[in-house]
């Protein structure tokens, strides 16, 4: 079982594991947008394994994939960056 923390999320207080995907932290907290397209569309996590770059999101200022980033407690997170 990893070890709870809290992360934030684009200024909220979202719940996660030590650990665990990004991608997943986030989709469990309810967030479906990640990043949006060159003309505005929402996207989200589509492969799950690195390879199609639809859920680029910021992470302490540096633009990570979600779905291959563990968390750490403390991570600051930025969707749509």
């Amino acid at each position: 079982m990893s070890e709870p923390c809290a992360i934030s999320v684009d200024g909220r207080p979202v719940p996660a594991a030590v650990g665990e995907s990004l991608a997943v932290a986030l989709l469990r907290a309810g967030v479906t947008a990640f990043r949006a397209s060159r003309s505005g569309q929402d996207r989200a996590p589509l492969c799950a394994m690195g390879t199609c770059y639809e859920c680029l999101v910021q992470v302490d200022g540096r633009q990570v994939r979600a779905c291959l980033e563990p968390v750490r407690p403390g991570m600051e997170v930025r969707t749509h960056g």
